[in-house]
């Protein structure tokens, strides 16, 4: 399976999502400079559903130590925050993330760039800094990359793409 027919199906099995992200180019660390959109690629994880159902826009790499994890859509979808990873998700928080902005929001960075090796290759990866979870990326085109979400305790990575936003600079 393609990646871009991965996309449009919307969902693809953990095995497949697995050797299509070990099939591309690594990603350095420059490359992910901006502001970026996601989605989920429903793969049967737990998660899946969770981002797409609370408002969850992408993340932001303004440099290697100056990165917003989780940028949410605000209530009337009109502009993006950031969340503190470490107030959501939250079981008192349900449905959309933006009626909640004044108990997430952060104007602090919480995580970071790093080269790191996974699945034998070295490629970008996030590290949330109050977190254990490592967002690893390979590369798919010039303003798309796939991520692999590896955190303890999860038996497979949770697998979302980012479009780079060229509206946001």
């Amino acid at each position: 399976m393609t990646f871009d027919e991965a996309v449009k199906a919307g969902r693809i099995p953990v095995e497949k999502a697995l050797a299509l992200f070990d099939s591309l180019p690594t990603v350095e660390l420059g490359f992910l400079r901006g502001t970026w959109r996601g989605h989920e690629l429903q793969t049967g994880h737990p998660m899946d559903g969770l981002l797409d159902a609370t408002g969850w826009y992408g993340k932001q790499f303004v440099d290697a130590e100056s990165v917003h994890p989780l940028l949410f859509h605000t209530e009337d979808r009109k502009a993006v925050f950031p969340v503190d990873p470490r107030k959501w998700p939250s079981p008192d928080l349900r449905g959309p993330v933006g009626p909640h902005r004044a108990a997430v929001e952060t104007g602090q960075f919480k995580a970071r760039l790093r080269m790191t090796e996974y699945r034998g290759r070295l490629s970008a990866t996030m590290v949330y800094d109050d977190r254990p979870i490592l967002d690893v990326f390979r590369k798919v085109d010039a303003d798309t990359v796939l991520g692999a979400m590896d955190a303890r305790g999860m038996a497979q990575p949770y697998f979302f793409v980012l479009r780079r936003d060229p509206e946001a600079r």
